[in-house]
């Protein structure tokens, strides 16, 4: 005689998580739950990081100047004897008004110049004549005549000039050469501060103390220098 199985345990609605499940309930809620800390987690190390060290976040930046051949345009010998220098700072406000809308607005555009460069004033040898320059030799006289003193370079220094402001109104249109013409106009007036310092004078006052002192190493006894007049730039 065959004996039957006994009957399966009967399982109410109140009883527990099957042993095999470990006890949980809901494995995705779990899951979900390791996930988001983990996302957390990582939120955390990247913000930490970023406040602890604030120039790793900062953009790199790469400058790349490209150079052309060189061409030589032209060349010139110079025979030039510098007699005086002149150092000058100067703010170049330079504006363009422009009209819009038949002259009902009127827009601006404008830049603020820190100029800053150097005159340099002397005689140009070059210009000497032969009967510029007369010598007795008996009587050890020598009289010399000289051109005039001129502005011989008046250049800005570009690593002591910049560019303080440059502001365009909504309505305006930029103009790119602005800058370049704020700069010629800060040498225009590099060179006529220069003249009016009385540079030219200085630079010709210091010549001829140069040139007397210069033919009188020679044995010359009496020097006479003198500049021909007016004075040209």
């Amino acid at each position: 005689m065959t004996e039957e199985p006994p009957p399966p345990p009967t399982r109410s609605d109140d009883a527990g998580p099957p042993l095999g499940l470990g006890g949980c309930v809901k494995p995705l809620s779990v899951l979900s739950a390791l996930v988001a800390a983990g996302l957390l987690l990582m939120a955390g190390l990247v913000v930490g990081r970023c406040a602890s060290d604030p120039e790793e976040a900062a953009v790199a930046s790469t400058t790349v100047i490209q150079r052309g051949p060189n061409v030589v345009v032209a060349l010139r010998d110079l025979a030039q004897l510098e007699g005086a220098s002149f150092h000058m700072e100067r703010v170049i406000d330079l504006k363009e008004k422009q009209n819009r809308f038949s002259g009902l607005v009127e827009a601006e555009d404008a830049i603020l110049l820190v100029a800053a460069g150097d005159v340099t004033a002397g005689v140009d040898l070059s210009r000497v004549e032969p009967g510029d320059v007369q010598i007795d030799p008996a009587r050890m006289v020598a009289k010399i005549t000289l051109p005039g003193a001129t502005v011989l370079s008046a250049r800005l220094d570009n690593e002591r000039t910049y560019v303080h402001t440059r502001s365009t109104d909504i309505l305006a249109k930029r103009q790119e050469s602005l800058e370049t013409r704020a700069r010629q106009e800060a040498e225009r007036t590099l060179r006529a501060s220069a003249i009016e310092a009385k540079l030219l004078t200085r630079a010709e006052s210091n010549v001829r103390r140069t040139i007397e002192s210069l033919v009188h190493s020679l044995g010359y006894r009496e020097v006479e220098v003198s500049f021909k007049k007016p004075q040209t730039e």
